[in-house]
């Protein structure tokens, strides 16, 4: 077995129960609210159309949105009522999830209830029993069969949409899949995907066996199907394997591989000091920082130009020195958050070329590229378009692009090989600047910042010195040229490490 396929495997058990344990709460959530509106919509037409309309009204939201809707909602929130509300991890995904599961579980009980032959509810009502009575031994009987095909649907919704809760922080199958697209590790793409396909065939074959058994009256299938569901929910609950005594720290990561691999070097030396982690990859940077300073994680690696233009909105470019003191200052006296200290290299944007492009314009600087620029397609990574720095690029030197496209990062550089981008947002301090022969353009402007990697603490953790001397030995310790062939060795095509094996060769463990 392969050393990528290995670790995705070893993987499973943990990310199976807490996918298993979200989607299985979702759904349940989904019953309990969803059951009750069917059946006050099935007797009233006046409640049917709004909740059926607010219900389908959900459904057109896109999954991956709604996660993110409710993390700035339950920050607000918390904000607002001075309670410690999560708003990274398991409820804000809970929340969305329950949500979306609605519409398949009201849709299919109001069916089933208004669908019941006219002549069988006039005989029930005719025997004298009441309205509960003839819902609990006629209505829920007969259209029970409609009724779990709904959650049947909802199940397999939820438990593909759970896959997306790894953008806010909750770990799922998702976790393999986005980490394995933006290294191109198939291995764990290919297993988080199987595993979340086979997830959803199983539970959907338990509930076909309490349908079938409430269809057929047959006692077996119905408590069958209702066993191996109570079963799979109980794994769930069963907390994982952990390892013998120490605190359990909370690690975040954003959605690259040298976060990936810098995250893996922070996990390394954590454990080495008697810590138990966790991990949070594939964050934003405002989220990322957010559950930082909320105290959701305890430590990650930042970039001081990110932070100084996304958190605090600054707009000048000081020196690198000068910006990381002033960070150091008011990330603390803002959000209580420690800057640790710089690893000791820079990752900054950079617009780059392939260089035989770059010298057929006669390109060398974004002085030059103002007046190509009309001609030219823009590649940029997920957030850059979105972010003060795009701008500030934009409006000191003119830029104008033909066409302006966001790539996660790896397919960004995919894009620029294949000819389906001219230019793109590239980082200093990856290797394939080099492997794939591009040039970077100078910036005589200084329209973007300078981006030290910079280790951050949580407010818990910053008087923590314990905890801050298992990391101490990281600042100043990875030059660039080191974390450049750290990650290249993640994201080349031949003979690819996964980020932990590159976090072991940029940090190798002390004996």
């Amino acid at each position: 077995m392969s050393v990528p396929f290995a670790e995705a495997v070893a993987e499973l058990p943990a990310l199976v129960r807490a996918h298993l344990l979200l989607s299985g709460s979702a759904v349940g959530i989904g019953v309990l609210a969803g059951l009750p509106l069917a059946i006050l919509s099935a007797r009233s037409r006046r409640v049917r159309g709004p909740v059926l309309a607010f219900a389908g009204l959900v459904q057109t939201v896109p999954a991956l949105a709604l996660l993110a809707l409710f993390y700035p909602m339950l920050l607000i929130l918390g904000q607002a009522t001075g309670l410690a509300i999560p708003s990274l991890g398991f409820l804000p995904a809970l929340l969305a999830l329950s949500l979306y599961a609605l519409l398949p579980i009201v849709r299919n009980c109001v069916v089933a209830l208004t669908g019941i032959d006219p002549a069988v509810i006039e005989a029930a009502d005719g025997m004298g029993m009441t309205a509960g009575q003839r819902l609990r031994i006629v209505e829920l009987p007969l259209g029970g069969p409609v009724i779990l095909a709904g959650i049947r649907t909802a199940s397999v919704w939820t438990i593909g949409a759970a896959t997306l809760a790894t953008t806010v922080g909750q770990p799922s199958l998702g976790d393999l899949i986005f980490s394995g697209l933006q290294t191109e590790n198939w291995a764990r793409v290919l297993v988080g995907c199987a595993a979340a396909a086979a997830l959803a065939l199983i539970v959907d074959g338990c509930l076909a066996l309490v349908e079938g058994g409430l269809a057929r009256r047959s006692r077996t299938r119905l408590w069958g199907g209702i066993g191996l569901l109570g079963a799979a929910l109980l794994l769930a609950l069963v907390p994982g394997r952990a390892a013998d005594g120490g605190e359990t720290v909370v690690i975040g990561a954003k959605n690259f591989s040298e976060q990936y691999i810098l995250a893996s070097v922070i996990e390394d030396r954590l454990r080495a000091a008697g810590y138990r982690t966790e991990r949070r990859d594939n964050l934003g940077s405002t989220v990322a920082y957010q559950a930082l300073a909320a105290g959701e994680i305890d430590v990650y690696v930042d970039y001081g130009g990110t932070l100084w233009t996304n958190i605090l909105g600054r707009t000048d470019t000081p020196p690198p020195e000068v910006m990381r003191a002033a960070l150091t200052e008011a990330l603390r006296a803002r959000d209580g958050v420690r800057v640790l200290g710089s690893l000791g290299f820079e990752n900054a944007y950079a617009l780059a070329m392939r260089r035989g492009r770059a010298a057929e314009l006669g390109l060398r600087s974004l002085d030059e590229l103002t007046r190509a620029g009309p001609n030219l397609r823009l590649g940029a990574d997920l957030e850059f378009l979105t972010r003060p720095e795009w701008r500030a690029v934009r409006d000191a030197y003119g830029l104008r692009f033909a066409d302006q496209r966001p790539y996660s990062p790896t397919f960004m550089y995919r894009a620029l090989s294949e000819g389906s981008a001219d230019v793109i947002t590239a980082f200093s301090s990856d290797g394939r600047i080099a492997a794939l022969d591009l040039v970077t353009l100078a910036d005589p402007r200084r329209a973007l910042p300078s981006y030290e990697a910079l280790l951050l603490l949580s407010p818990r953790r910053a008087g923590d010195a314990r905890f801050a001397a298992a990391l101490t030995p990281l600042i100043g310790a990875i030059p660039v040229e080191r974390m450049r062939q750290a990650n290249l060795l993640v994201d080349r095509d031949v003979d690819k490490r996964t980020p932990a094996e590159a976090a072991r060769w940029l940090d190798p463990p002390r004996r």
